[in-house]
């Protein structure tokens, strides 16, 4: 796809979440916002000579595929989205996220076609995504491993035990992409403990770190994935400089909106000014 067409693209997918999460009665609008430019390169991205990520939409799970871990957990209706929309299960599915009885569930689920495996719990996305990474590396499979965390995951310990082992068996098939999105300070929390230097952080555990400036741009996108590819016996963080509640005006930056739903006032105002655009 262009780049123009990958605009477009994100509009409809960030359209589809923001109606699945307003159906499902829950949702973290800001986080998912904020996710959407990232997943929508790396599903539909063309490299030139790749693309960014392969995969099979009628063969969910074959030998050729990459692989994402979704370890940001709560932007799971994005992820579906996009996968609805490439034809990995029915766009109907949509209309009953997180409800009993449906595939799709708040977190990400492996029963869902598409989706790599189960996270649960923050933090644990990158430990998930190293096993995996080293299973290939094993088997002489050239397929890589993609994991999107949110910033707020690096202060968990696991996480770096996690990259001291990406490092140590020079897992350069292993992409860490990092949404830090920027966010208004809490007023309630003025004390929230901020995640320090992420490039420095990663650097010093050994890892290739490539900064993007502007998440929400697809040049800036798709020549950070071209860099992380030609990194050799080096994992790789893409610390990407995002907008919580991208592309929702009245919700950009706001803290009250990163893990909260949009009312019924609130979607009739976005949902017109979105859909203008495609």
């Amino acid at each position: 796809m262009k780049n123009e067409e990958l605009e477009k693209k994100a509009i409809q997918v960030r359209l589809d979440t923001l109606k699945a999460i307003h159906k499902a009665g829950s949702g973290f609008v800001g986080g998912n916002m904020s996710v959407i430019e990232i997943l929508v390169s790396l599903y539909y991205g063309d490299l030139g000579t790749r693309k960014a990520m392969l995969f099979d939409a009628t063969k969910p799970g074959c030998g050729e595929q990459d692989y994402l871990i979704m370890s940001k957990g709560s932007a799971a209706p994005a992820q579906y989205a996009v996968l609805a929309d490439l034809g990995f299960f029915d766009s109907e599915e949509l209309n009953y996220l997180g409800q009993v009885g449906s595939v799709l569930k708040a977190r990400p689920s492996a029963k869902v076609p598409g989706v790599s495996a189960n996270v649960l719990i923050d933090g644990r996305g990158l430990s998930v995504a190293v096993g995996l990474a080293m299973s290939l590396k094993m088997e002489r499979k050239n397929n890589r491993v993609f994991t999107i965390m949110e910033d707020k995951e690096l202060l968990r310990g696991q996480v770096w035990e996690a990259a001291t082992m990406a490092y140590h068996y020079k897992l350069d098939n292993l992409v860490a992409i990092i949404d830090n999105p920027r966010v208004e300070v809490d007023p309630t929390n003025p004390n929230d403990i901020k995640v320090d230097d992420i490039q420095h952080k990663f650097e010093s555990f050994g890892w290739k770190v490539i900064q993007v400036r502007d998440g929400h741009d697809f040049d800036q996108l798709l020549d950070a994935y071209i860099r992380a590819f030609a990194s050799v016996r080096k994992p790789v963080c893409i610390w990407c400089h995002t907008v919580a509640g991208r592309g929702v005006e009245f919700a950009e930056r706001k803290h009250s909106y990163l893990r909260a739903n949009l009312s019924h006032g609130e979607m009739a105002d976005i949902v017109p000014k979105l859909e203008v655009q495609l």
